[in-house]
């Protein structure tokens, strides 16, 4: 539903993916999680998400779907990360399993070459079959708007926290039609013992 009442349709918009062919993408494995850490630390310039990220493989919110990007060559170095947590939809009539995609990092000296938009599309893709109805985000509404999420408000959904700029809460359904759906984004606690959940002063 949306916020005034009326009954939405969503639906992805998908764009072209514009990443060299020769950038791989995979789901990670057990042997890339030392590089996928150093790779988190890089891109987010400390140790903050890259603790969190290590903290949220050992909670109940991760469901190991987590994927790289490489280098080309064998076996390639990861150049990309994108992982997807559960979450929780608080709807009128009851909770719906969501996913939440954080953190999606790229190595610094690689960025705006197409890299994050091709994991994170080809990830998207690898979660089709999955039971979930949405993929939530907070993040850069222009980045994110390109690579076809909706701003979630607008969808009649609500932020975990006042705290997230309207327009940096999004959303991508893995099914559409995807109408009916209303209700607070829940963040698994792993989230808010980081204090990772929106922006302080």
């Amino acid at each position: 539903m949306l916020a005034g009442g009326g009954s939405a349709t969503i639906a992805p918009v998908m764009t072209e993916s514009r990443a060299d062919a020769s950038w791989r993408v995979r789901p990670e494995e057990p042997a890339d999680e030392a590089a996928v850490d150093l790779l988190v630390a890089q891109a987010f310039e400390g140790p903050g998400v890259a603790s969190l990220l290590r903290a949220m493989r050992d909670d109940h919110c991760w469901i190991g779907r987590s994927f790289v990007a490489l280098a080309p060559g064998s076996p390639g170095e990861v150049v990309g990360h994108v992982a997807y947590t559960r979450g929780w939809l608080d709807a009128p009539g009851r909770l719906v399993d969501v996913l939440v995609l954080s953190p999606l990092a790229v190595s610094p000296p690689l960025q705006r070459r197409g890299i994050g938009r091709e994991l994170v599309h080809r990830s998207l893709e690898a979660l089709q079959e999955r039971p979930e109805p949405l993929v939530f985000l907070e993040g850069d509404p222009a980045y994110y708007g390109r690579l076809g999420f909706r701003p979630a408000v607008d969808l009649g959904f609500d932020r975990p926290s006042e705290r997230i700029p309207e327009p940096a809460f999004q959303v991508w359904p893995l099914r559409a039609p995807t109408g009916g759906l209303s209700g607070r984004l829940v963040y698994p606690d792993v989230f808010w013992r980081h204090d990772a959940v929106g922006l302080r002063p």
